[in-house]
């Protein structure tokens, strides 16, 4: 009876550490996605403002072409915004990697935590 009692509770006692290995597990994966999340709404945040500028610079564009009293004046417009078009994407795009690489940095932090706590 004695050993029966034993194995017992050494059984209940591996239930319970797997138990809580899995909440630690499932707290991680939770943390780990609400920083994604908010890194990610963060990006579509920037993609939105961006657009947002974008449209705003070319109808200015626009504006400047139309009332343009040469066709030299319409391709000075023209040459600047493209100009500004092209540095602005560049820089968006730089700027938007950034942001994916911090997001999966953030993402990764839980995960790098979980796998260094002690077993």
């Amino acid at each position: 009876m004695n050993e029966v009692t034993r194995m017992t509770e050494e059984a209940q006692e591996r239930a319970s550490e797997m138990t809580e290995a899995v909440q630690a597990g499932f707290k991680t994966a939770s943390r780990s996605l609400a920083e994604a999340s908010q890194g990610f709404q963060a990006i579509a945040s920037e993609i939105n403002d961006f657009s947002m500028r974008r449209f705003e610079d070319a109808l200015q564009s626009w504006q400047q072409c139309l009332s343009a009293r040469s066709f030299a004046d319409v391709v000075e417009a023209q040459t600047q915004y493209a100009q500004r078009a092209y540095e602005a994407y560049a820089s968006e795009m730089s700027k938007l990697g950034e942001m994916y690489l911090s997001t999966a940095r953030g993402a990764a932090k839980p995960v790098a935590q979980f796998k260094k706590r002690p077993t």
